[in-house]
Parts: structure tokens; C-alpha cells; sequence
């Protein structure tokens, strides 16, 4: 078993207190020439050991609790596969939550093994006052072939969804002193019908192509996916694929916190959809923990449930995720 998450502690400190040292001041006598001398300092070490446990109080987490307020309505929509009435729930869910940001929604015809499918990402920009974009990105539907089974990606899918909406509360109506950041909610990331290069993650291939064409891709300076980072057991693995040094970034980010523990203790090539990013040299890296449930045993079934995720594990998301933006930034 893995220990509990551990929050973060700062020692017990001590202190005299205020009356006595007054009181060294005041007295008379042997006692009150000998304290005299260490009076002033005393005092100057008590107004600092009373402050410095409020400011290590002080530094302010992500609200993982409104992303999984988030991730509890998207799952609610119920399963969310391509063509059926729950993705177009899903789609009016974003799209009704971002109406007052700058929403673009990038509308494509995928081929695919049923045939011609529709389907849609939705881009969401906040301009920053250096020339650059940073790209947070997550694939919101659930997987066609579990259509049956009642299949509500809780985690994969719904968690990264909610995490983002809620890194989007946190930068909104602020002119940020870095980088653009855009947030990317793909589509189609899910096969139809079984995993290949061809029957998967048509929503990036679609955007890479496209922002490719047109120079957007030039523009980018890093590009972070969050995918299955709700796991209550929260295990982020390094994708080989992904970038070093933003990889290198995020190690750093989670040490910040002291989240190391929850971070590329392990590692392995993960197909998702930042390889059509890395395919054209974009930064790009992969925040992804794979080992969900006993032996991976909730992955793609009927119990990735809202049950088997959790706020703590998306604050420390936020977190690190946040903290990698500045880092970023500082480039």
C-alpha cells in the first residue's frame, strides 16, 4: 500500500512569552541587569517566531474542490462517446461555461471506422503580456467502443476536464505578466474501434495539423496534457516521449509543494494526445497516471467512477501545474 498523502507541516516553534519579556525589562535587581542585556533581542525573536508559522500558513493551493465540483457535473451528463446525446450535452456544458472567455470551437469531420464523424475541440485563450502561448490541454469524451457499459471517465476524462475549467477560474479577468495561456479541450482522443495511429486522438491531429498550416505551432512555447490525474492514488508517470527540460520543469514544480512522491517515480512511452505535438517539435510533455485501481483494474471500465477520485490529488494537479506555468514564464 502507499503511505496517505502527507500535508505539508512546519515545526512546532516556541517562544517566550510577551509578559516575561516585558518583564525583564521592568524588574529589579540581579535578575533584572542580566536580562536587560538579551531583552531587546528576545523580543525581536518572539515578533519573528510569531509571524513566521502564519506566513509558511500562508502560501495559497490551487482549489482542487471546485475542480471536482467540475468533474462531478461533467459526469453527470453520463456517458459522452462521439454521436451520442451526451456529447452534445458535453459540447453545450463547455461551451456554456466559457461563453463570456475568448471560445473558439474548431469543428472537423474525422474518418473513422463507422464512417464520416463529427466532432469538436474547444480553445480557450487569456492573453498574456509576453509574445508566447503555453497550451494546458485535456480530451473531454468517453470511449466509443464502452458505450454499452455505462462508461463515465470520472478520471479519464471528466477529472482533467474539471481541472481545467477551474486553472481557468483562477487566471480569468487577469492580464497575465507571462505567456498567453490556452486551454485545449480535445475531442475524438478515445479509438472507435481499436487503438492505432489512425483510430485515436483525432482532435490533436486535427488542431497540430491545422495550427501548423497556419503558424500557430510556432507560437507555442510548451504544450502540458493532463489525462487520468483524478486517481484518489495519485502515481503521475514520466512519459518518455515528452520534453526534458519541461519534464525537468514539473519535477521542479512538484518539489516546490513537496510532491515527489506523486511524481515520475516510474516511467514509460505513453500514446496520447501530445505526440502530434512532439511529432513537430513542439515542448510537449504528458501528465498521466496509467496505474488506476488494483493492477490498473478501473482503467476503461465501468468503475472509474466520481468515487475513485479526488480533490486533494487535483490540488496538487493545479498546483504544479500553475507553478510549471511561472517557471515557463521565466524561461
Amino acid at each position: 500500500m502507499r503511505l496517505a498523502p502527507a500535508r505539508l507541516r512546519h515545526p512546532t516553534l516556541r517562544a517566550p512569552s510577551l509578559p516575561s519579556a516585558a518583564a525583564d525589562f521592568c524588574g529589579k535587581g540581579r535578575k533584572a541587569r542580566t536580562s536587560v542585556r538579551f531583552a531587546g533581542a528576545r523580543l525581536i525573536l518572539f515578533t519573528l517566531l510569531l509571524f513566521v508559522p502564519f506566513a509558511l500558513r500562508a502560501q495559497p493551493h490551487f482549489n482542487g474542490a471546485k475542480a471536482l465540483d467540475y468533474a462531478r457535473q461533467f459526469v453527470a451528463i453520463g456517458p459522452r462517446w462521439v454521436t451520442s446525446p451526451g456529447h452534445l450535452k458535453a459540447e453545450a456544458f463547455l461551451r456554456d461555461h466559457f461563453q463570456h472567455d475568448q471560445l473558439e470551437e474548431d469543428t472537423f469531420t474525422a474518418n473513422t471506422p463507422i464512417g464520416p464523424v463529427a466532432m469538436r475541440n474547444f480553445i480557450v485563450r487569456f492573453p498574456g503580456k509576453k509574445d508566447g502561448v503555453i497550451v494546458l490541454s485535456t480530451h473531454y469524451e468517453t470511449n466509443y467502443p464502452l458505450r454499452n457499459i455505462n462508461f463515465v471517465g470520472a478520471n479519464d476524462g471528466a477529472s482533467t476536464t474539471g481541472l481545467l475549467m477551474a486553472i481557468a477560474d483562477q487566471i480569468r479577468g487577469k492580464q497575465l505578466d507571462g505567456y498567453s495561456v490556452w486551454l485545449v479541450f480535445f475531442d475524438g482522443e478515445e479509438a472507435i474501434q481499436t487503438w492505432s495511429a489512425s483510430d485515436s486522438t483525432y482532435g490533436s491531429r486535427h488542431l497540430a495539423a491545422k495550427w501548423g498550416r497556419d503558424g500557430t505551432l510556432a507560437k507555442i512555447k510548451a504544450f502540458m496534457l493532463a489525462d487520468m490525474i483524478g486517481d484518489k492514488d495519485l502515481d503521475i508517470q514520466r512519459e518518455t516521449k515528452s520534453t526534458g527540460w519541461l519534464v525537468d520543469l514539473v519535477r521542479q514544480a512538484a518539489h516546490k509543494y513537496g510532491y515527489d512522491r506523486y511524481f515520475f517515480q516510474t516511467e514509460e512511452a505513453v500514446e496520447d494526445d501530445h505526440l502530434a505535438f512532439v511529432e513537430r517539435g513542439v515542448p510537449s510533455i504528458d501528465v498521466i497516471d496509467l496505474d488506476y485501481g488494483p493492477n490498473n483494474s478501473y482503467h476503461h471500465t465501468a468503475q472509474d467512477t466520481l468515487d475513485k477520485i479526488s480533490a486533494r490529488s487535483l490540488t496538487i494537479d493545479g498546483d504544479v501545474f500553475l507553478e510549471t506555468i511561472r517557471l515557463i514564464d521565466l524561461r
